[in-house]
């Protein structure tokens, strides 16, 4: 006999009011933590507050407090890259703001919605995000986003009308638009935003890079 499954979807963390407004994630990876703050204190200065340190670059645990009194309610410092649910721990008990994974994480969710705290939980296939959405996650990446397009969003909501998305993953400063317009929650960039600002780069083009960004999600946003 054919069991439904009746368990309650879990209540799901917020999306943060800062979030919300500027609609941009910026992801930051370099040779070691301890490079990032310079390149944040730029993108803050061109609008972008909301920023990922992926656990990719060495030092972001012990960093991460640092970066928290250094900026305080002017930036929200989330953590990325996150696979575990004791990495997701441990940041969480230093503060991050929300926590971002590249894969489904079952246990990761569960950490985060157990203290309500955001998580955006990655996939690519409609198995994978509903999967995550299920479970609780604020909103679902679309990772890696370029392989599908901001199509894929439309047709995403075909199925799962209310899932929230952000895309990730090769996603251009010009095809921030699309994806907007297509129904994003938000856009997350790594390389396209951050461009050689930790090789040495020009963080007065980052700063113009990341204004820029914020100008086509507002323009987005108001043509939607």
């Amino acid at each position: 006999m054919l069991q439904l499954d009746t368990k309650e979807i879990p209540i799901r963390p917020d999306l943060s009011a800062m979030l919300r407004d500027t609609g941009v994630v910026a992801v930051l990876r370099a040779r070691h933590a301890r490079e990032y703050a310079p390149v944040i204190d730029a993108l803050q200065q061109g609008g972008v507050l909301s920023i990922e340190l992926t656990l990719s670059t060495p030092g972001v645990f012990d960093v991460l407090p640092l970066l928290r009194d250094r900026f305080g309610a002017g930036v929200e410092i989330g953590v990325g890259t996150v696979t575990t649910a004791t990495d997701a721990e441990t940041a969480l008990d230093l503060g991050a703001a929300y926590i971002v994974t590249p894969t489904t994480q079952p246990e990761v969710i569960a950490a985060c919605v157990q203290r309500d705290v955001p998580i955006f939980a990655g996939g690519l296939t409609p198995t994978e995000l509903h999967a995550s959405w299920k479970l609780g996650a604020t909103a679902v990446k679309i990772f890696p986003a370029s392989t599908v397009g901001p199509a894929y969003v439309p047709q995403l909501r075909g199925p799962f009308p209310d899932i929230q998305v952000v895309p990730s993953g090769g996603v251009d400063i010009e095809d921030v638009p699309a994806w907007i317009k297509a129904g994003a929650l938000a856009v997350s960039l790594g390389g396209p935003l951050l461009g050689d600002a930790f090789d040495g780069g020009d963080l007065g083009q980052l700063t113009d890079r990341a204004r820029r960004l914020r100008a086509l999600v507002d323009e987005a946003r108001a043509a939607a």
